[in-house]
């Protein structure tokens, strides 16, 4: 059986990341990564999959427990999709270096995305 070392949860109003996107140009390139951007550019519903992956970076950084800081940069957490279309995060660049220092241990990262009309939700699961 694998240990627990954090787990979070966030819950966005999809029409406040609407209302950032549209406000603040430089708002995607601070925050997601550009595989990211590409994908959620494609999609049908770009703000609700936007809110969803901003939801998933708030919810992976409250399992590390250390929340968006010790230079750990937004865009470094890039929300993907597997062939199957399963969520999973890929940690990129300093940010990768940074959690890989703060667990110690090899890790698993569980992510589970949902939306429902005005809401986006993400559950993260950090296991060793």
């Amino acid at each position: 059986m694998k240990n627990i070392f954090g787990i979070g949860t966030d819950m966005v109003d999809i029409s406040r990341i609407k209302s950032i996107i549209k406000k603040n140009k430089n708002f995607k390139k601070k925050i997601f990564s550009l595989k990211e951007i590409k994908y959620c550019d494609l999609k049908f519903d770009k703000i609700s999959s936007y809110a969803k992956r901003f939801a998933a970076k708030e919810a992976f950084a409250k399992a590390l427990g250390s929340g968006i800081s010790k230079g750990i940069s937004y865009n470094e957490i890039s929300i993907n999709n597997n062939s199957d279309g399963k969520p999973f995060i890929e940690l990129l660049g300093k940010t990768k270096k940074i959690v890989k220092n703060m667990i110690k241990k090899k890790n698993k990262i569980y992510l589970s995305l949902s939306d429902e009309k005005k809401f986006a939700l993400a559950i993260v699961v950090i296991s060793y």
